[in-house]
């Protein structure tokens, strides 16, 4: 079967700009489409992080003419490739939009640091992505192939999809070409007032309920699931999820309206990076026929970081996560106390909100000799608490992928999960029957609330101390399942395949 042409459309991408998991997605899919037989691309802003990289770039010459209204703005485009693969990375160059991101002066790539510490989008962000998103279509004629599919990715590309169907099918080479758009984080949705539509050049009669306006504003993340040929979720469950008013966001009777070109599938897991075999960062690398004896070394290890007690018998419960109402930290802080009447040690990594910040230190002054805080973050202290944590926890508001529950099954790190998006597709509960089958890989419950969280913990604990043989068959069952991404890629080439009328 032939391969597919592919162009991967992310407004950041790992190795080279990075905020969030969108990056890691960006970086990590083309190269796994790549390994099926597919001929893919990826195309991104040249930002300042790109510069600062490191990444070996060239310059292709290449200047396009992109329509900004009724103005031409010139781009030029750069040439990089994904590290430890042939996947060309294209970069759009255009510095007033660009070159701005610049952590000494507090400004990343869509915020900047206001008086008093508050972070604020960039004003312009409508303009910056309005012009990248038709940068990436004038681009297509120069990518020596013409895709069979543009991947458009959040909603700093949801103009990608609209673009293709409504200014670009007409021109020759286009007219095969479809698009799949993919929701990261539906609460992050990318709205402008109405004067942005002069900027797009598209029809004003397209401003309306059904197509792109949302409450009076220009939604660039709806316009992309109107638009595009298929939407996919990164997670089967959240993709139901967003048909619902708890987590549509405002967008679910949308959702649920296209819900047969929607679809689920669930992130890759970097198996290369997050490895306990040949893990440079912890002190004593497992496998699972070692994991038992080495395992105790990485908490040992953990609990001097932190400087904690080296005591093998004291549980620790490690969390990985931004400090924001989403991640449960608000549940973890309300239960904390009662994990420490059952003799646990609670290590935290994290970086967000000043409210929690204040939080953690104040319950880490109290009891500095049970709790270690690490605010901020920090890439090899992320896989110590991976590798010598007793438990994760990642009890979230909502999740629509995650990706450190992942880590810590292949860890040997049993995770304790609130049963929503991603971690309810990832994450098997301990229930008696599950550890009766052998499928038990983790921790999870349904209520949002510190007791619900407790009680998980505690029922981990239990199994771990009175029913040791079954923890650890938890433990082994998590560290041999597979959520590469190899796998989520023959799911994204199937639906391409799909919307291709190939299949």
């Amino acid at each position: 079967m032939a391969g597919l042409r592919v162009l991967v459309a992310s407004s950041e991408v790992a190795g080279f700009a990075k905020t969030g998991g969108l990056a890691d997605v960006a970086a990590a899919l083309p190269r796994a489409l790549a390994k099926l037989g597919n001929q893919v691309a990826v195309v991104m802003p040249y930002y300042n992080a790109v510069r600062r990289s490191g990444m070996p770039i060239e310059n292709t010459g290449i200047v396009l003419p992109v329509p900004m209204g009724g103005r031409i703005l010139a781009c030029r485009v750069f040439r990089s490739r994904l590290p430890n693969s042939d996947v060309p990375v294209y970069l759009i160059e255009h510095q007033p939009y660009f070159e701005r991101d610049d952590p000494t002066q507090g400004r990343s790539l869509y915020q900047q640091s206001m008086w008093g510490g508050y972070k604020a989008d960039y004003p312009d962000n409508a303009e910056r992505f309005v012009f990248f998103s038709r940068s990436v279509m004038e681009m297509v004629p120069h990518l020596g192939f013409m895709p069979d599919v543009i991947h458009a990715n959040d909603w700093q590309t949801g103009l990608v999809p609209v673009f293709l169907s409504e200014a670009y099918r007409g021109q020759s080479g286009y007219q095969r070409t479809r698009s799949v758009f993919t929701i990261h984080n539906i609460a992050y949705q990318g709205m402008f007032g109405r004067d942005v539509m002069g900027m797009t050049g598209l029809p004003e009669w397209l401003f309306n309920l059904n197509q792109l306006e949302f409450h009076g504003y220009l939604n660039f993340l709806k316009s992309g699931v109107v638009f595009a040929d298929a939407v996919s979720t990164v997670s089967p469950t959240y993709a139901r999820e967003v048909q619902t008013g708890e987590f549509g966001c405002g967008l679910e009777g949308l959702l649920a309206g296209v819900h047969a070109k929607l679809s689920g599938i669930v992130n890759g897991c970097d198996y290369e990076h997050w490895d306990p075999t040949a893990d440079r960062h912890i002190v004593a690398p497992y496998t699972a026929a070692t994991v038992f004896a080495k395992k105790p070394l990485c908490k040992a290890e953990l609990q001097r970081r932190f400087h904690l007690p080296e005591d093998p018998k004291a549980p620790v419960l490690g969390m990985i996560a931004r400090l924001v109402s989403q991640k449960g930290i608000d549940l973890v802080m309300s239960a904390a106390p009662g994990f420490l009447d059952m003799g646990c040690q609670i290590v935290v990594l994290g970086d967000g909100d000043r409210e929690y910040h204040d939080e953690l230190q104040s319950f880490r002054d109290k009891h500095p000799d049970r709790v270690g805080i690490y605010l901020g973050f920090n890439e090899g202290l992320a896989h110590t608490i991976e590798a010598g944590s007793d438990l994760f926890l990642m009890p979230s508001r909502y999740e629509p992928c995650g990706l450190n529950q992942m880590y810590s099954l292949r860890y040997g790190t049993p995770p304790v999960v609130r049963t929503t998006g991603g971690l309810a597709d990832t994450v098997v509960n301990a229930t008696e029957e599950n550890l009766a089958d052998g499928r038990a890989t983790g921790f999870s419950f349904g209520d949002y609330t510190p007791s619900a969280l407790y009680e998980t913990v505690k029922w981990a604990l239990t199994l771990q101390r009175d029913r040791p043989k079954d923890f650890q068959q938890v433990m082994l069952t998590a560290m041999a399942q597979d959520w590469s991404w190899d796998r989520s890629a023959v799911m994204y080439e199937a639906l391409y395949r799909k919307v291709c009328n190939l299949v």
